[in-house]
């Protein structure tokens, strides 16, 4: 079986790392092997995760363990960004099959991903349930802004996936470092991290917010 995202919208992903991922993805599509296809692409990236996941939960035992969780978000970026741009490259999508295999395995891996992510000594559970749900409402908007406008756009101010992923990287290099800051507030000690955090899902959920108010807007002066 093949697959890649569907072909019947306008796909928009102009992301800052673009002009360095946009040439490796077709480097690594030229120079795959014959039987590698997107369903094991698809499985590696969803390994990628359970890497994540792990690495994370493991960071009680021994904070080392956070380039286990980098190593994870490499392997993810391989499988999810190449299983699409494999499907494309050799011409054997299936839209259908590709887009909803894609995106529920996505909603699976953030999932293992932040909740590792609050499992770990570093970011409370709260704190990165709250990420999570600002980093889903954004993806049911992009899935629900695909229907009405036939657009699927991934990236907002430059900023999409692979950003993310580059990001959580250089934040795990940071908690290896510095361990676990706090600082005192009125209401007690919070973790650097934790206000990091909830930064993250303030600013996910803002753009959602901010995002459906605008696209409603719209339609509704349309009259559609």
């Amino acid at each position: 079986m093949s697959k890649s995202k569907s072909n019947k919208h306008t796909r928009v992903n102009d992301i800052l790392l673009g002009p360095l991922e946009r040439p490796a993805l077709q480097w690594l599509c030229v120079h795959m092997p014959s039987w590698m296809n997107p369903d094991i692409l698809t499985i590696i990236g969803i390994f990628g995760s359970v890497v994540i996941f792990a690495g994370y939960v493991l960071t009680n035992v021994n904070h080392g363990f956070l380039w286990l969780a980098s190593l994870g978000f490499v392997i993810n970026w391989y499988g999810d960004s190449l299983d699409g741009s494999l499907a494309r490259y050799r011409k054997i999508e299936r839209p259908k099959y590709g887009f909803f295999v894609d995106h529920t395995v996505d909603a699976f891996s953030q999932l293992l991903i932040f909740v590792g992510l609050g499992l770990s000594p570093f970011v409370s559970f709260e704190v990165a349930s709250m990420a999570l749900i600002g980093y889903l409402l954004l993806t049911v908007y992009v899935y629900v802004n695909i229907y009405v406008t036939g657009v699927f756009k991934i990236s907002y101010g430059k900023f999409g996936p692979t950003e993310i992923r580059a990001i959580a990287i250089i934040l795990n290099v940071i908690f290896l470092i510095w361990a676990n800051p706090t600082i005192e507030l009125w209401f007690g000690t919070v973790s650097v991290y934790d206000i990091f955090a909830l930064a993250i899902a303030t600013v996910l959920i803002a753009i959602f917010v901010y995002s459906v108010l605008k696209r409603a807007s719209e339609l509704a002066k349309i009259g559609e």
